[in-house]
């Protein structure tokens, strides 16, 4: 069996493709053959040694993805061979042909939906649903900025707020990824590499300033964001690459919250409903995640070096 291995901590050249030993399934597992890979910023994160947790070397990466129950271990229900899932992790990581998982790692993939697009949903689509729901605890009729929403997350969002009710704005670094929020549904879109556009932004507004903001790059644009929002309004922190400095009196003199957000954080019942939430709007048609670009499996590092590229849109995929 192919798979991404990771022997040290490094840049994306440390990514390289082996042949390992076929997987083995235990009591309480199941086999999956992967159709389709997502590619996630965490991934590189975990991949320089940067992150707060580091995984045992050599590992193979990555939570998410898409495919075919191969086979089912002693004791697991509410699974069976040829069923199509979508991953939420996995015991043996996710860049390679297959994967073995707990049950809690699968969910049913509706029949209309791609692999391609399955491998889009594990950390995109449920950290902009946390986002959302669980901690900036968005409500029908309030306004929405999606700071950088050309990404995964970020097109998940606008398309999630927009079945929630939400007045959306999105902001993008390329013509191409602001043409795509709108094309997702959302009802204004800015250019954040513009000087000015925060006026843009404010004037949509009509000077009542936003209720909620959903940040992936914080330690550029915190600052700014809470000069935007409305009385009590709310950022909620999906995103951040460093340190930033903030006037607290911005936040104090519109009563405004600044809300962490990391999905694995989320209790049990959370994603519970999150996937529940999922699973009803992909088979409604009301989420439809967005392809960016495809990688073949032995393109790893060029996927990661992509994935951080900016100007980048939709969800970066690996192919087996």
């Amino acid at each position: 069996m192919k798979s991404i291995r990771i022997e040290q901590f490094g840049p994306a050249s440390v990514l390289r493709a082996q042949t390992v030993p076929e997987l083995s399934v235990g009591p309480g597992e199941i086999r999956v053959g992967l159709k389709a890979i997502g590619v996630n910023p965490v991934d590189t994160y975990i991949r320089s040694g940067g992150y707060a947790v580091k995984p045992a070397l050599p590992y193979t990466p990555g939570g998410d993805g898409a495919g075919v129950v191969l086979e089912v271990g002693p004791g697991v229900s509410g699974f069976h061979p040829g069923q199509r899932v979508y991953l939420t992790g996995s015991l043996t990581g996710t860049y390679a042909e297959e994967a073995l998982c707990a049950p809690n790692h699968l969910h049913p993939l509706p029949d209309p939906v791609s692999f391609e697009q399955g491998a889009a949903l594990g950390v995109p689509y449920a950290t902009a649903f946390y986002a959302l729901y669980f901690r900036a605890r968005a409500l029908p009729g309030e306004t929405l900025l999606v700071h950088g929403a050309s990404g995964g997350v970020g097109l998940a969002a606008v398309q999630i707020g927009r079945t929630m009710g939400l007045r959306v704005f999105g902001t993008g670094g390329s013509e191409t990824g602001r043409e795509e929020i709108l094309r997702q549904g959302a009802h204004a879109a800015f250019d954040h590499t513009r000087a000015g556009y925060e006026e843009e932004i404010a004037a949509q507004t009509g000077g009542s300033g936003l209720d909620v903001i959903l940040e992936m790059l914080a330690n550029v644009n915190l600052g700014r964001d809470l000069q935007l929002l409305a009385p009590h309004g709310r950022v909620a922190v999906v995103g951040s690459r460093g340190p930033v400095e903030i006037h607290p009196r911005d936040a104090m003199t519109r009563n405004a919250d600044i809300r962490g957000v990391l999905l694995a954080g989320a209790t049990e019942k959370e994603l519970a409903s999150i996937h529940a939430g999922l699973y009803a709007g992909l088979e409604s048609g009301t989420l439809r995640p967005v392809i960016g670009r495809r990688f073949a499996l032995d393109d790893a590092a060029a996927a990661h070096d992509a994935v951080l590229a900016p100007g980048a849109h939709g969800k970066i995929i690996l192919v087996p």
